[in-house]
């Protein structure tokens, strides 16, 4: 009975040093994580370079010696505009349509009309009038 126990006994362990040999390293997340986030900046940092180029490269816009100058421009729709366009000494008022620009008025080159202050109306002086009590 006792060399029973004794191989049992040697089985069990020569069975329990074996898979505590064989079990897995314990698994660090630190070197995949830390690899995610230089990728990722690296990608980022990559966009930002690319938008910087293209808004220093970029042709759209007027330059310093140009004759044409976008004076105001003002939406009309969704994709619908009216611009005004200065052009030498006189200005040109665009309607702007997917597909289609149209000429609408062309005059001479004058300054903008300055807006009408909103208590130059009666409504206007009735709101600066409620502002300033605070609603009563």
């Amino acid at each position: 009975m006792s060399l029973r126990l004794a191989l049992f006994s040697c089985v069990i362990f020569a069975s329990s040093a074996s898979s505590a040999a064989d079990a897995p390293a314990p698994v660090s997340f630190a070197p995949g994580l830390l690899q995610t986030t230089l990728g990722l900046a690296a990608v980022l940092a990559l966009i930002w370079g690319a938008a910087w180029l293209a808004r220093r490269f970029s042709p759209v816009g007027s330059s310093a010696g140009s004759p044409i100058k976008l004076v105001a421009s003002q939406a009309l729709g969704q994709r619908e505009r009216v611009v005004l366009i200065e052009l030498g000494d006189s200005w040109l008022l665009l309607g702007v349509a997917p597909g289609q620009v149209s000429t609408l008025h062309t005059g001479p080159k004058s300054t903008l009309p300055q807006p009408i202050p909103s208590d130059a109306t009666p409504f206007g002086r009735l709101l600066a009038k409620a502002r300033r009590t605070g609603g009563a």
